[in-house]
């Protein structure tokens, strides 16, 4: 055998011997390892993108908004859970964290440019650029939210109820978590966007609508009942202690009516003592009525500071705005269960409240009883009497000198905006007096034609949205809310009556004094008959007052039987005025009907 025949015979290498998808197998090796390695350094250099450290690097992120996020709930928390930034600007999925890559990178634009490179700069685009955020997420869902927080792991048991309700509301409507749950981690610039577009922001999708978990369900129905026991329980204690202190209040009067013996003769002294103890019980006004029968209602009466009409319906100021306006909740659908925590945050001052006074209780606990005859109605109110707070914008104190308490109960008519949903809400409005947008009595005089209509000289009553042309709720290019002086003709305003568009006004004043009427264009007296006793015995103030069923006068509503009406109480405590009382959110009210919050009772 030749040489040359012998070097003909050389097997290849190894790495050349064996060929896959075309290729030497030793090319493939290198490929592979060549591209784990270009993989583990690009994806590495990916992740170091996202990370807080590089995020914070730029004087941009770590002076304006870091600061911001420092401190809430996404940094720090109870269970040691935090959230960086990629994890709520950056998706988790490769395609869409690629996308979102490719459009970040016009932020280097903005940072070789200079365009947001002071505290001036970036809060002039601030807006621009929170709203780039807020559609991103709306499109998709709030996909980054929900990287952590998912429908069907939430349990309603461990929410508030406001909670409960609106994530119930998102999922049948289709609404998603950047609709309501903006400013999380940064400030809250919802208020610095156009309306109009904040309502076609939020505007729920269809695409989103979700079935409610079985799991969501379960836990909605176990803390239902579980509340259900321990408000039952909470009722029981509340009626020991009521009876204790009517004891209490029993052996007041009898105290009063044995010195009034002692002093004075015959009937005259005893007509005399029954007359000034006005024990509510024992008075002449519901004299035929056994207030131990009746049922009594447990209220919470809460400030409600300058929230007005217009302030709950607009979005910028209320986050309740849609489910309100949009989605037929009414105010107790939410908030039932947190009138203590509102009271108190709005007594004490800030966005809804300008001139608090200090010391004023934020809500009080009120007993309300309503029974009937074939003939009349008759509605007893007690309430622990609160310590005086003076209010330190009058002279002395005391708003109204004359009246250290003053009582209030209206009855919702038809034909009135939201009227079943808000209750006496609807005649709160932002111009009214000590109110944001009160005109003063300039303005007033100024307008001779309405002043003269509306009997207004330095202040404007409460009045129904119905009886003007206009009432400007959203204050869009710095127009006042309301429209006290958008007045309808005189005509449209007697219609309205005539069609039952109003809220029937009952008034009980310190000295038993009352007066009866509605709210319509403005607060009107009609003389309708009505009989009211108010005292103050054993720290417990107790308001008694009657009207007939059937009334017949111009703005009294009858109170018929098979009927539910929406009432509102509100208590004038400690020689207050105006809108310094505390009310009741919407109240049903109903003839021997035990489903409603007030069951007149028949005796």
């Amino acid at each position: 055998m030749t040489e040359s025949s012998q070097g003909g015979d050389k097997k290849k290498p190894i790495w050349r011997r064996y060929v896959l998808w075309g290729m030497p197998i030793g090319g493939v090796a290198a490929a592979f390892v060549a591209g784990i390695i270009f993989w583990g350094g690009f994806n590495t250099a990916m992740e170091a993108t996202n990370t807080k450290q590089f995020c914070i690097s730029c004087h941009e992120m770590r002076d304006f908004v870091y600061e911001e996020y420092t401190g809430t709930i996404h940094d720090v928390n109870r269970s040691g859970v935090g959230a960086t930034c990629s994890d709520c600007h950056v998706p988790k999925d490769w395609t869409h964290k690629i996308i979102r890559k490719v459009k970040a990178s016009r932020e280097l634009w903005g940072k070789m440019t200079g365009s947001i490179s002071t505290k001036e700069k970036f809060e002039a685009k601030r807006v621009h650029l929170a709203m780039n955020e807020w559609e991103r997420m709306k499109a998709n869902d709030s996909r980054e939210c929900r990287n952590c927080h998912g429908f069907d792991s939430m349990m309603p048991e461990f929410q508030k109820p406001r909670a409960r309700q609106q994530h119930l509301n998102a999922m049948e409507a289709g609404q998603t978590c950047i609709d309501c749950h903006k400013g999380i981690a940064h400030s809250d610039l919802r208020d610095r966007a156009d309306p109009d577009y904040i309502e076609k922001l939020e505007t729920p999708n269809p695409a989103f609508k979700r079935e409610v978990p079985q799991e969501y369900l379960a836990s909605l129905k176990f803390i239902t009942e579980k509340e259900a026991e321990e408000e039952a329980a909470e009722k029981a204690a509340k009626k020991a202690e009521r009876e204790a202190v009517q004891a209490k209040i029993a052996t007041a009067v009898e105290a009063a009516r044995a010195e009034e013996r002692a002093t004075l003769e015959g009937e005259a002294g005893d007509a005399a003592a029954s007359g000034s103890t006005g024990d509510g019980g024992g008075g002449t006004v519901a004299a035929n009525i056994d207030w131990n029968a009746v049922a009594p209602a447990d209220m919470t009466l809460f400030y409600p500071g300058q929230a007005s009409f217009e302030w709950v319906q607009n979005g910028k100021t209320h986050g309740g705005a849609r489910p309100l306006t949009k989605g037929g909740d009414a105010c107790t659908t939410c908030h039932a269960k947190e009138l203590e925590a509102i009271g108190t945050k709005i007594v004490a001052g800030g966005e809804t409240e300008a001139t608090p006074i200090p010391g004023k209780p934020g809500t009080i606990d009120a007993t309300v009883q309503a029974a009937h005859d074939d003939e009349n109605l008759y509605v007893r109110l007690q309430w622990p009497e609160t310590a005086h707070s003076p209010a330190p914008f009058v002279e002395g104190g005391k708003m109204d000198p004359d009246n250290q308490i003053k009582v209030a109960m209206m009855i919702t008519g038809t034909g009135i905006e939201l009227g079943e949903q808000v209750g006496c809400w609807a005649s709160c409005h932002a111009d009214n007096s000590y109110m944001p947008f009160d005109p003063g009595a300039e303005a007033i005089a100024a307008n001779a034609d309405v002043a003269a209509q509306l009997e207004a000289k330095e202040t404007i009553t409460k009045y129904l949205t119905e009886s003007r042309t206009k009432v400007e709720v959203k204050g869009r290019r710095g127009k006042a809310q309301g429209g006290w002086d958008k007045l309808k003709p005189a005509e449209e305003i007697d219609q309205l009556l005539a069609d039952g568009t109003y809220l029937d006004l009952l008034r009980v004043y310190a000295d038993g004094t009352a007066s009866n009427g509605y709210l319509l264009d403005r607060r009107v007296e009609n003389g309708g008959e009505m009989e009211a006793e108010a005292s103050l015995a054993g720290g417990v103030w107790t308001v008694v007052f009657s009207r007939p069923l059937n009334p017949g006068a111009p703005g009294d509503i009858p109170i018929e039987p098979g009927k539910t009406y929406t009432v509102g109480f509100a208590i004038h405590d400690d020689y207050a005025a105006a809108r310094f009382h505390h009310v009741t959110l919407n109240t049903s009210l109903a003839l021997d009907d035990e489903t409603a919050q007030i069951d007149v009772t028949k005796q």
